[in-house]
């Protein structure tokens, strides 16, 4: 048997800069930057799809919660943590989605952790989208279910995932609306399979939700699942409505159940006060103006063509998300770095961020920009484009 080696204190993270170099020979070096209050760039990084994250009413409220609440909410949702904030914006999302019942999380992480671990279990299956979130990757290693993750965008292969597994109960994981490319998963037919075979469906909203659907209700409620009895909805509060915290939507004794078991929501402090009101005062914004979500759309769309137009490699979205591919991860930094030089943010996503292995930028459309803001951006990305970025 080999001797277990015996190391000093200073040597026991040697292995960390034998795997920081690794990551560096493959162009996978992640760097924090910090960003200004007031930031010169075109943001077309970030997830403020609707523009509500310096809307003077959401910060406002934010403000005024933070005065009135104090700056946290002093414990968990089931200590101290819950206020009458976080219930009413619980039933408001609620009404909005036209689902029976909504619960508010610290993060949108922590709504999918939470939901996936405490509706499956030893004996569930659990079938996904290989190109689900990580957050939902994570709740489905906790799970202690049998995990299959198929084919990206192929139905068929959730359906015969489903009709050979081993355990009774079932739970079908999938995005709405993918994160890196910006495409949607076909909801109707996954609910159609669902139902054929006794599973459950679990769907991640968060890049749906306040783009898609009547008035920005979200991917689910466009697909005409909001009320089912079988479909529970994950959404964020950061993305569209510009604020913190996540939340499940679903039925009743569904949300009854995340309080008694989720653990992401028993044992984590609650949403601060200020978060909880600018999340609700951003869904009163959305509410009395449903143009928003066309607007993110129709940025996005305008975007995309062009980009294409000009020989890149863009993806056709389908909400407020444009894949454009580089040739390389190294190309990628590189392209986002002259982006950034020329007062453009857009997002680098680099393996093992993207489950198909290929670098691309990922830009964002928001529902505030200006045909001006749209043609410079497209100007620059493309101006600065990497050689084999054409197809």
């Amino acid at each position: 048997m080999n001797a277990i080696p015996q190391l000093p204190p200073e040597n026991v993270f040697d292995w960390l800069d034998t795997e920081a170099e690794k990551r560096a020979d493959a162009g996978l070096v992640r760097r924090l930057r910090a960003r200004p209050a007031q930031a010169a760039e075109l943001d077309l990084a970030g997830n403020d799809y609707l523009g509500l994250a310096r809307d003077k009413r959401v910060v406002g409220a934010a403000a005024a919660a933070a005065m009135r609440w104090g700056a946290g909410a002093t414990g968990s949702r089931l200590v101290t943590g819950s206020t009458e904030l976080h219930a009413e914006l619980e039933l408001e999302l609620a009404r909005f989605c036209g689902a029976q019942a909504a619960l508010v999380f610290s993060s949108g992480f922590a709504a999918n952790l939470g939901a996936v671990t405490a509706l499956s279990g030893a004996e569930s299956a659990i079938v996904t989208d290989k190109y689900i979130h990580a957050s939902l990757i994570e709740g489905c290693r906790l799970s202690r279910a049998d995990v299959a993750a198929v084919a990206h965008a192929t139905p068929s292969a959730i359906q015969h995932a489903l009709s050979t597994r081993r355990k009774p109960r079932a739970l079908v994981v999938t995005d709405s609306v993918f994160s890196v490319d910006g495409d949607l998963a076909p909801l109707g037919e996954l609910a159609e399979i669902c139902r054929g075979a006794g599973a459950a469906l679990l769907v991640d909203d968060a890049h749906g939700f306040g783009v898609l659907g009547e008035g920005g209700r979200g991917a689910v409620h466009a697909a005409g699942l909001s009320a089912s009895p079988d479909v529970v909805t994950t959404l964020t509060l950061s993305k569209s409505l510009g604020a913190q915290g996540g939340a499940v939507v679903g039925p009743r004794r569904v949300i009854k159940h995340l309080v008694d078991t989720a653990r992401s929501f028993i044992f984590d402090t609650a949403l601060a006060p200020a978060s909880v009101a600018a999340a609700l005062t951003a869904l009163n914004v959305l509410k009395a103006d449903p143009s928003l979500p066309t607007k993110v759309t129709d940025n996005a769309g305008n975007i995309a063509m062009q980009l294409k137009a000009a020989g890149l490699r863009a993806s056709l979205p389908d909400a407020a998300v444009i894949s454009v591919q580089a040739p390389s991860a190294e190309a990628a930094v590189t392209w986002a770095e002259s982006c950034a030089d020329q007062g453009i943010r857009v997002g680098c996503f680099r393996p093992p961020s993207v489950p198909d292995g290929i670098s691309r930028l990922r830009l964002t459309a928001r529902a505030d920009l200006t045909e001006a803001d749209v043609d410079r951006a497209v100007k620059v990305i493309t101006a600065t484009a990497p050689q084999g970025a054409a197809s």
